[in-house]
């Protein structure tokens, strides 16, 4: 098992889980955080410090897309260690549904 960020977190990007992760295993694109699964250890930390509910495990039903995702982009965004800026209206997104078609595959500043 490991964790994988999802959807909720487009253009919320709020970063808390980031401050606690003991492997450093968040990379940041420039409007989504995603987990490295193959450096996570399931210790499960950063689920419950998302303030918008986004960190699931892979064993939930239908995150499948989105640990392809978090593979993908860990491999090409730049690993983050410490909580940046969020985005100003990053409340205003929360919970919106749609937000799949919105992820940049650009890669964010990291730390």
């Amino acid at each position: 098992m490991t964790y994988v960020v999802t959807e909720n977190c487009i253009n919320c990007k709020m970063q808390d889980c980031v401050e606690v992760c003991p492997v450093d295993c968040f990379y940041e694109g420039k409007n989504f955080l995603v987990i490295n699964p193959d450096e996570c250890i399931d210790c499960g930390v950063c689920e419950p410090e998302c303030p918008v509910e986004a960190i699931l495990p892979d064993t939930e039903p239908d995150v499948e897309k989105w640990v392809e995702i978090n593979t993908k982009y860990s491999l090409e965004w730049p690993n983050i260690t410490r909580k940046g800026a969020q985005p100003p209206d990053a409340e205003e997104w929360n919970g919106k549904p749609g937000k799949a078609a919105l992820l940049d595959p650009n890669p964010g500043q990291g730390t």
